[in-house]
């Protein structure tokens, strides 16, 4: 299984990822993971941040030559704004040139200033800040290059911005991600783009904020990742959490997710079928979003996130009070988007990659590519086998 853990701030020197459990012999460098940031940073209402967060990437350890040597790869990703901060964000003894004392709503200020005791907003916001999702994606270039190998490929698209919705139905393909990426909303859906855009721009213009709807299809998965036995193992539980760990989201769902809800059993449900062919099963819906029983069921995996539109705002409306002096007053103002929608689905990629990458690693298991990619073959032939399931006799 993958463990990934984080470590930095938002202005500190610089972001760490360490992704522990990768096998030994998988391809990756700088450039993939360059690139991986770089999507991360597009999108249609971002702030100006984006235009200097260059993302200079260093592999400390777990690399070399190119390849994975089976021990923990370490990550680090500098803040190219380290110099104007060093001070401010300084680890050695000292104190800020000033605290934040006003926590703005929305954020993580107020309950993390009360949880730790601390008296500067500061201390809670730059590790809450979504720039941590830098270092995700960076760990999730090596989750997608290890799915690559056994023929898993993710995609995510805009479905929705604000109160404009894309086409029911369009679905990008692996081979559809430049186009999507092309979007300037990431959306493939040409028409709900432009309405898209034109809508972030009444909203910039009035220093206000949108949020806004992903969905993440995953072609290749093979049937059996994830458990029906052990509650904490089911696939849909990971996926779900892993999603709603991301900063800003407030609800995911899987497949045809809340709108099942409101269907009769009779046509809730994906019918199984049989092809003599490829002796293998399938569906040929994907209501349930390519999950049953907490397993995927080698179908199209669907899933879908909803993130709120941002609480830091160019145009401070938002009411709080001084935890100093009590007083009430307006929510100051850190650098902000009017959306950022579109980078968050690369970021939901990123989450969704590295859950079904830990969990092919719990199924196939092995110590190095060839060896995981071996038994991922077998297990395939094994359950397309035209003897499964054994003949029951009396």
């Amino acid at each position: 299984m993958l463990r990934l853990l984080t470590a930095g701030e938002s202005h500190g020197r610089g972001l760490v990822a360490i992704v522990e459990g990768l096998p030994a012999g998988l391809p990756i460098g700088v450039d993939e993971i360059s690139g991986e940031l770089a999507r991360r940073r597009l999108g249609f209402g971002r702030g100006p941040r984006q235009r200097f967060e260059t993302d200079e990437i260093t592999i400390v350890g777990g690399v070399r030559h190119g390849r994975t040597l089976g021990s923990p790869v370490a990550i680090e990703i500098a803040n190219a704004e380290w110099p104007k901060w060093q001070e401010e964000m300084s680890p050695e003894p000292g104190h800020p040139s000033r605290r934040l004392t006003q926590p703005r709503p929305g954020h993580a200020d107020l309950a993390g200033m009360q949880k730790y005791g601390f008296d500067d907003a500061r201390d809670v916001l730059e590790r809450a800040s979504a720039r941590e999702t830098a270092a995700r994606v960076a760990a999730g270039a090596c989750a997608k290059a290890l799915l690559a190998k056994i023929g898993i490929a993710i995609v995510s698209h805009v479905v929705q911005i604000g109160g404009t919705d894309a086409s029911a139905g369009l679905r990008p393909t692996p081979g559809d991600l430049a186009t999507v990426d092309a979007s300037p909303v990431r959306c493939f859906d040409p028409s709900a783009e432009a309405t898209m855009i034109t809508e972030i721009k009444a909203a910039a213009k009035e220093g206000d904020s949108l949020g806004g709807t992903v969905e993440v299809v995953a072609y290749g998965v093979p049937v059996g990742l994830g458990s029906h036995v052990h509650w904490d193992r089911k696939l849909d539980g990971l996926i779900a959490q892993a999603l709603m760990s991301i900063q800003a989201v407030k609800a995911v769902w899987i497949g045809e997710g809340f709108d099942i809800a409101r269907r009769r059993g009779s046509v809730g449900h994906d019918s199984i079928y049989f092809d003599p062919g490829s002796r293998a099963y399938r569906r040929e819906t994907s209501l349930a979003g390519g999950i049953e029983g907490g397993m995927s069921t080698g179908g199209l995996l669907l899933v879908g996130a909803s993130m709120k539109p941002l609480a830091t705002l160019n145009r401070p409306v938002l009411k709080t009070v001084d935890v100093l002096t009590k007083e009430e007053t307006v929510s100051f103002k850190e650098r902000t988007d009017v959306t950022a929608v579109p980078a968050m689905g690369v970021v939901a990629e990123t989450m969704l990659a590295l859950v079904l990458a830990s969990e092919a690693l719990r199924k196939f298991g092995g110590d190095s590519i060839a060896e995981l990619e071996r038994n991922h073959a077998s297990y395939l032939a094994e359950v397309r086998d035209e003897h499964w399931p054994s003949a029951v006799t009396d």
